[in-house]
């Protein structure tokens, strides 16, 4: 995606990209010339927005690409994006007067994503010349996150195991001069990760937690927590083959937590960074944790199994405890952790959970100017009665609530293994986007962390 965008005083020439507006169209084109006016008119375009059309430039030489926008700008300010992938390969550029050029910039870059690990490449190229004024190192930094969490989202589960995340986590650091470790298989028992263990004792590939941390040991302490479930079959409660069919997004939290701390670590924000996944597969065989069971936590909470459909709930509270005990002055955990969220809000805008006002507001204030929706849904404590548990301190799904509220649900589970850290933020993310939209290419998605990184950049520049 970076390669997508170069300096127009990098290029030798490049077609010009120019704003149009139904009512201006006219104007535009008498100064274009008599062949632009009349291929607009053979293929009828009017200078609707969001519509574009390649056309002759003066007296014939060159050529020119009219995009329709609105009297008021953009329709949408990823709306160019749509031109990454239908203009002809060849090297374009924004006239002086397109509107907000940084984010139609960063819409065409993002839009230019393409996954081409197991296919042969289409060796087509379109680039977008841009201007000096527009920031194209902190856009390539936003760029290069996003890609590699759309990079391992897309990455089927054969090739993505729990030991290969936790390997693209330690090369990522390593890369940028961090340090960590990885806790294997019952050494996580050893210790006391009992319930990543749980979820991940059933795969022949054994579970681990990774734990890596970056930058000075006396900075503002920021803490992400991602679910690694590299594949949920359900366990004993076998998803149907319809559900199972995309699951192996089911790490895109981790894959989002990795793309957020990539652009941290890039633009050497003055925190001391820390991220925790738990690497897993939910996968059946005969030692299967079974609905019913009792599971211990890192927390001290006993946890009754309400559904193995609900793992991910698990491995992130063994990993949140530990990410709590050191206090962080914010701890944000990402996780495709529940349908129900999709069903309250669908797939394109995101719940978080906070308890944390100021927090929160920053983050509908940042997601709206990143063209990153996010929307707030509430930590309702009445609702903690539909995880009591007769048998255990706590039942981890809503077994009493007629399926009410699953999304609040997990996000009330999650908060009993947070209590020490300064503010909690929890985003129950989709992590794919089914169909294309302007910026987002289908498949594997980053959601959330263009507006975390602005937030974090802005929250601790100055501490």
């Amino acid at each position: 995606m970076r390669e997508s965008l170069v300096r127009k005083s990098d290029v030798s020439a490049s077609t010009p990209i120019i704003a149009v507006t139904q009512a201006g169209l006219p104007e535009v084109l008498a100064g274009l010339g008599e062949a632009a006016a009349s291929w607009c008119e053979v293929h009828d375009f009017t200078g609707k927005a969001s519509t574009h059309q390649l056309v002759p430039g003066l007296n014939g030489e060159g050529a020119a690409v009219l995009f329709g926008v609105e009297e008021s700008g953009l329709s949408h300010p990823f709306a160019l994006g749509g031109l990454a992938k239908s203009l002809p390969a060849g090297d374009y550029s924004l006239a002086d007067d397109f509107p907000d050029q940084e984010q139609a910039a960063l819409g065409f870059a993002l839009s230019a994503y393409r996954f081409e690990r197991y296919v042969t490449p289409s060796g087509k190229s379109r680039r977008l010349a841009v201007s000096d004024d527009v920031d194209l190192g902190r856009i390539g930094v936003i760029l290069d996150g996003v890609q590699l969490a759309r990079d391992l989202i897309n990455t089927p589960a054969n090739d993505m195991g729990p030991e290969d995340l936790a390997r693209a986590i330690e090369e990522l650091f390593a890369a940028n001069g961090g340090t960590g470790r990885v806790v294997v298989g019952k050494d996580l028992l050893t210790e006391n990760f009992p319930m990543v263990h749980a979820v991940g004792r059933a795969s022949s590939r054994a579970p681990r937690l990774a734990d890596y941390t970056w930058g000075e040991e006396d900075a503002p302490k920021v803490t992400l927590v991602g679910k690694g479930v590299i594949f949920d079959t359900g366990g004993l409660n076998l998803k149907p083959g319809s559900s199972m069919a995309l699951m192996k997004k089911d790490m895109g939290g981790a894959a989002n937590v990795l793309g957020l701390a990539s652009m941290i670590m890039a633009a050497k924000l003055p925190v001391r960074l820390r991220v925790i996944v738990p690497c897993v597969e939910n996968a059946v065989s005969g030692n299967s944790f079974r609905p019913g069971d009792i599971l211990q936590s890192r927390k001290g909470l006993s946890v009754e199994i309400g559904n193995t459909d609900a793992e991910g709930r698990l491995v992130l509270g063994d990993a949140l405890a530990l990410a709590d005990e050191e206090s962080p002055e914010l701890l944000v955990d990402m996780a495709t952790l529940t349908g129900a969220a999709r069903v309250a809000l669908g797939p394109d805008l995101p719940p978080f959970y906070t308890d944390d006002e100021e927090l929160a507001e920053d983050i509908a204030v940042m997601a709206e100017a990143a063209t990153d929706p996010l929307w707030r849904m509430p930590l309702w404590q009445p609702y903690m009665k539909y995880l009591d548990s007769k048998i255990a301190d706590i039942n981890h799904i809503n077994t009493t609530g007629a399926g009410f509220a699953g999304s609040v649900t997990a996000a009330l589970f999650l908060s009993r293994f947070v209590e020490n850290a300064q503010s909690w933020v929890h985003f129950d993310i989709f992590g794919w986007t089914p169909a294309e939209k302007p910026g987002k290419p289908s498949g594997g998605e980053a959601q959330g962390i263009r507006c975390l990184f602005d937030l974090i950049s802005d929250r601790f520049a100055n501490k």
